[in-house]
């Protein structure tokens, strides 16, 4: 063999090889999801992947037929991946950032940045980060982007999907469905799906920065039962601190935690208790002293301890890659917890700096990494800094609390950290910008796997008027996370602040939430489950109606239910009969706050009775609305447990179906145990059945089976 024929079979071969190498590391990993790898893929600079629950396997080659492909290549020294979007398609997702609901022609910086009233950057910036896209087709198919990637990005959106990275190249999965709930289940099955939250986080919950001291806290907590406003949760912000010392409690303004805690408990409230990242420098300090004594703190370029300025004055930051660290922290909750707190709001954790250009650490600092992860720059783990730190605190308080479902509220995060916690959309302000920003962040945010947020009601920073309130307020009843907090230096925003008719307008809007609790259990049971979002946007009702798609003032809840705000200006609703329904006695015809509430014909939704906390919730007795079809039928389904624990893990749960059949003018009702065990001996019903003409409302009726005649 001569030497010219050897060198073009070597060549040949390696060839071969690379194709090879490129053809088995490139391909589907689920049924019509792709994933894909640029030729320069570091596996240290991105591996593991904190988006991904576990290590993607190729299982095929990506098919011929497949029609949307990434293009990597480098422009000006950084790190592209373009994909080119199908014409007509609408695109969805990218987590919080301000904006449209329709994310076309939108640049998002994917930084996670302390952004009080979302003014810097555009609102383009803000304290998440969420590498993903949902696009919707002209045809109501779908497809979703994720950039697997925690170093700085900008994305851009217009003719094709861009990341541009300050990292080596990343590599890409694609998924392409027939339907958004089929990619929506994907994503979830890649990045993981919401854990069922404890019911009492479902409850309505009142913050303010802060309510001072233990005494104002107890006064607060008691006006909601005494003007029978229902209630779960006081929020406790810094200022319990002493000096701001995380971990620790002021001897003077809550010299006994344990006991505030307690009292809220003997009126059916929780507590929920901020812890920062920053400590403090400070000699004399438990954690600060621990922190040095085993060296955990994030470094500076040069190798030193970072040092920067929060709340408390200067202050060392835990080094969340590090497993001892992280361990450490998760150690801290041990006395915490034992204070007889029930939540943990982890705040200020992008990590936010102040007094600094960027408002957080040097890109350039160092952190040290250990076990899974390697030793790089604050560049690689800035965006998941925060997802880290909740990780560590929901191992921590469910070692304490383990026959306990965690709670924690987290500001930062990244793709993949509602595995871990909720959220809500930081600092934003009291006016009528921000109520209106708040449904299409709080939409997409749940497009992109976070199913569990919501903004502050009535606004963050600035002075409310009352009629902003109500409106916010009574629109509030419906986010997933439904929380009013309020600066210091602003207005008080608590519901009778506003004087009785602002009051009433919140006892109205709080009495629909709760009587819909086991509607909504049931849909943060189906997202712990399937990944869809509890809020959605309308066009999930139909897809293929491109009206729809632009529309951000109306939402749905779940599948069944849409609300109509009442300041919406001649919002787009989706074809059908979506009749009003009253939740709580309430006529939304005549009421000027109260948003209206439609329900989806051939739909069952049930309610439970008015009652002031979750404590008192039972799903023994429901009254079931019910909109039957052109065919005179309906269904719905019930999810129940023991709101709290693991017990459903093991059995102690029910699902219920519920259908309804017509003939000869008598609808019937089949009430099924589909799964689970029986919570009740007999459940009783009352029907509401609402018809073109009117509703008809029948007595209690014990179930499975009854019939009612229609009107």
């Amino acid at each position: 063999m001569n030497i010219q024929k050897l060198t073009t079979l070597l060549l040949a071969g390696t060839l071969f090889l690379n194709i090879q190498a490129k053809d088995t590391r490139d391909g589907l990993i689920a049924p019509e999801v792709a994933i894909f790898y640029p030729a320069d893929f570091s596996t240290k600079a991105h591996l593991p992947s904190f988006a991904l629950v576990q290590e993607p396997k190729v299982q095929k080659a990506v098919p011929d037929n497949w029609t949307m492909t990434p293009s990597f290549y480098n422009k000006d020294g950084k790190a592209v991946v373009s994909i080119a979007v199908p014409k007509d398609a609408s695109l969805y997702g990218t987590g919080e950032v301000t904006g449209p609901l329709k994310r076309n022609g939108q640049s998002i910086i994917i930084w996670n940045t302390d952004n009080y009233t979302y003014q810097d950057y555009n609102g383009k910036r803000l304290y998440q980060s969420h590498p993903w896209v949902l696009g919707v087709n002209a045809d109501g198919t779908a497809f979703g982007v994720l950039s697997d990637n925690t170093w700085r990005q900008d994305l851009v959106l217009n003719d094709s999907i861009t990341f541009t990275a300050q990292s080596p190249a990343a590599r890409v999965i694609i998924i392409q469905k027939k339907t958004i709930e089929a990619v929506m289940t994907a994503l979830t099955d890649l990045v993981g799906k919401m854990e069922l939250p404890p019911l009492w986080s479902l409850g309505f919950q009142q913050c303010r920065f802060s309510y001072e001291p233990d005494s104002r806290v107890l006064q607060v907590a008691q006006e909601f039962r005494t003007r029978k406003i229902p209630c779960d949760v006081i929020w406790m912000d810094i200022d319990y601190m002493d000096g701001y010392r995380i971990f620790t409690f002021d001897k003077t303004k809550f010299p006994n935690p344990m006991a505030l805690n307690d009292d809220l408990h003997k009126i059916n409230f929780k507590g929920v208790w901020m812890i920062d990242p920053g400590v403090k420098q400070d000699t004399n300090y438990f954690v600060y002293q621990q922190g040095q004594e085993r060296d955990l703190w994030v470094k500076d370029s040069t190798g030193k301890d970072f040092v920067g300025g929060v709340w408390p004055g200067p202050c060392k930051f835990p080094d969340f890659t590090m497993p001892a660290t992280r361990e450490w922290w998760a150690g801290l909750y041990k006395d915490y917890m034992n204070q007889h707190i029930d939540g943990v709001w982890n705040d200020m954790n992008e990590p936010a700096v102040f007094d600094v250009p960027d408002h957080s650490m040097p890109a350039n600092n160092l952190h040290r990494g250990g076990g899974d992860f390697g030793a790089d720059s604050h560049l690689r783990y800035h965006n998941v800094y925060g997802m880290l730190m909740i990780r560590a605190s929901r191992e921590g308080i469910k070692t304490v609390n383990p026959e306990k479902r965690p709670f924690i509220l987290s500001r930062s995060g990244y793709l993949g950290s509602h595995r871990y916690g909720a959220t809500w959309t930081g600092d934003n302000k009291g006016t009528w910008k921000y109520l209106k920003l708040s449904i299409p962040m709080v939409i997409n945010l749940g497009l992109s796997g976070q199913g569990f947020s919501g903004p502050d009601i009535g606004g963050f920073d600035g002075n409310t008027d009352a009629d902003l309130y109500a409106h916010w307020i009574a629109v509030g009843a419906f986010y997933p996370f439904s929380r009013g907090h309020a600066s210091k230096g602003t207005n008080q925003k608590e519901p009778w602040a506003f004087g009785p008719e602002v009051e009433k307008v919140a006892q109205t809007a709080m009495n629909r939430r709760y009587r819909l609790l086991p509607y909504t259990y049931t849909l943060f049971h189906d997202a712990s489950v399937t990944g869809m979002p509890v809020m959605r946007p309308l066009f999930f009702a139909d897809v293929k109606d491109t009206s729809l798609r632009r529309e951000e003032q109306a939402f749905l809840l779940g599948a069944d239910l849409m609300i109509v705000p009442k300041w919406a200006v001649s919002p787009a609703k989706p074809k059908g009969n979506w009749r009003i329904v009253s939740i709580a006695g309430e006529n939304s015809l005549t009421d000027k706050y109260q948003p209206d509430v439609r329900i989806r014909e051939g739909a069952i939704v049930p309610l439970g009775k008015l009652i002031q906390s979750t404590v008192d919730y039972r799903a023994d007795s429901l009254t079931l609305l019910v909109s039957l079809d052109k065919k005179g039928e309906a269904s719905g389904k019930l999810y129940e447990d023991e709101g709290d624990g693991y017990g459903y893990q093991a059995g102690r749960f029910a699902e219920y179906s519920y259908k309804a059949t017509t003939k000869k003018g008598v609808v019937s009702f089949e009430c099924r145990l589909m799964k689970g065990m029986s919570f009740t001996t007999e459940k009783r019903y009352k029907v509401v059945l609402i018809g073109n003409k009117g509703k008809t409302e029948t007595g209690w009726v014990n179930g499975p089976s009854f019939s009612v005649v229609k009107k």
